[in-house]
């Protein structure tokens, strides 16, 4: 059969910070895992080159301040949460009194402290991704690399993943995660990258992505007569009605302020509410342009 050869990475260039929360987003198939698999050094870039706390890659001493967590981890299912944990500080080289004490005190931060002598292949998803993170910081590391952290996770699980992840920076750590739950995208990192086709189509501060001119605005009205038809709302903005409410959603191409004036004699305005652009808005529309290309 033929091998068809496939360019996952091109032209990926970024700069994580010491003390940030790095977020790392895209569609599947983008390029996220294997672009933090040659940051580690797990795989060898065709061309190009990755430094990893001021070391060139591969590099054993940078490797042994980095805590790493994949996307799909494997462990050893006839271990515990506790034996897991202490096999991994073993690989660091921890005494044994402080792999015990490293242990105790993750399993309690990830909520496994009650699980923490069951084998792991009794573990569900969400389980296995918490002592997953638990290992990732068995040594203390500087920087913490996790790829998908929230995945598996019910609402509860993935906030108190947000809440470590916060903990962590507030301690002076590093932590770079790749993620398509975009909303904890918003709410924990400093700055992203977007990679779509294995490039990158945007590196900084959610605020600095979205595109300040995409806005609109939601409007909630009562109408005077529920009867009467609303030829003053325009034909391509959204509606909808409920028993008691008009809620209609304007875009950016929209003039609010002559919509505002018209519906002020046919209507009481409840509210007003001006939208903005997200990060999940750039994604999909980086995306959908992607996608348009191929």
């Amino acid at each position: 059969f033929a091998m068809t050869r496939v360019r996952a990475v091109n032209g990926a260039s970024f700069t994580v910070d010491k003390g940030e929360i790095f977020g790392f987003i895209g569609p599947n198939g983008a390029g996220k895992t294997t672009t933090l698999r040659c940051l580690l050094g797990l795989v060898r870039p065709s061309s190009g080159t990755c430094d990893l706390l001021g070391q060139r890659v591969p590099s054993r001493a940078a490797r042994a301040q980095v805590g790493f967590l994949p996307e799909a981890p494997y462990f050893h299912e006839y271990l515990t949460a506790r034996e897991l944990l202490d096999f991994t500080g073993r690989l660091f080289g921890m005494d044994a009194r402080a792999r015990t004490r490293r242990a105790e005190t993750l399993l309690e931060r990830v909520g496994l402290a009650h699980a923490q002598d069951r084998a792991v292949r009794k573990f569900s998803k969400g389980m296995l991704q918490r002592v997953g993170l638990a290992q990732a910081l068995v040594s203390d590391p500087e920087l913490i690399v996790l790829d998908e952290p929230m995945s598996g996770l019910d609402p509860l699980g993935r906030k108190e993943v947000r809440d470590l992840i916060l903990e962590l920076r507030d301690a002076g750590k590093t932590v770079l995660f790749s993620t398509h739950i975009l909303p904890d995208v918003e709410t924990v990192c400093d700055r992203v990258a977007i990679i779509s086709g294995g490039r990158l189509h945007g590196v900084g501060a959610v605020r600095d992505l979205v595109d300040p001119a995409a806005r609109g605005a939601e409007i909630v009205l009562v109408p005077n007569d529920r009867a009467a038809t609303h030829d003053w709302v325009p034909t391509d903005a959204t509606t909808r009605a409920t028993k008691d409410h008009l809620l209609v959603q304007l875009g950016p191409r929209h003039d609010l302020e002559e919509f505002l004036r018209q519906a002020c004699g046919a209507a009481k305005i409840v509210s007003v509410k001006l939208l903005r652009e997200s990060i999940e808005d750039v994604y999909v529309r980086i995306a959908g342009t992607e996608s348009a290309r191929t």
